[in-house]
């Protein structure tokens, strides 16, 4: 896994670039915070989809909004860079469309859209 921060002024977001799954489960998802605000001091972070078990798109598993809850709960603003148009659920996408409403996780299709998101928020 390599970091790096993207900066603009005092916004700072740690861009996560890894070929791994990070985020299996709740535990995975605590390290990687913790990880980030110890070794870049930042709280906001973007990950890719494919960073994120499969799983978590399955709303029934949980695993979504548990480990939304805890980046809540800590204040980390997060967002998974990825494309959503392969899923029919149409509970996953409302719950996508809530979040990209709001200010604290965004699922967004490209980099740039998730850093002006981030950056923004």
């Amino acid at each position: 896994m390599q970091m790096r921060v993207d900066r603009r002024g005092s916004s700072a977001v740690a861009v996560i670039d890894s070929e791994a799954v990070l985020i299996a489960d709740v535990q995975d998802a605590l390290d990687l915070m913790a990880t980030v605000r110890y070794n870049e001091g930042c709280d906001k972070l973007l990950i890719r989809k494919m960073n994120v078990a499969e799983s978590f798109f399955d709303l029934s598993t949980r695993l979504a909004g548990e480990v939304l809850q805890k980046y809540v709960n800590y204040h980390v603003k997060l967002a998974i860079v990825g494309n959503y148009d392969g899923y029919s659920s149409k509970s996953l996408k409302d719950f996508i469309y809530e979040c990209n409403k709001g200010s604290q996780v965004f699922f967004l299709p490209s980099e740039e859209a998730a850093l002006e998101a981030l950056h923004g928020a």
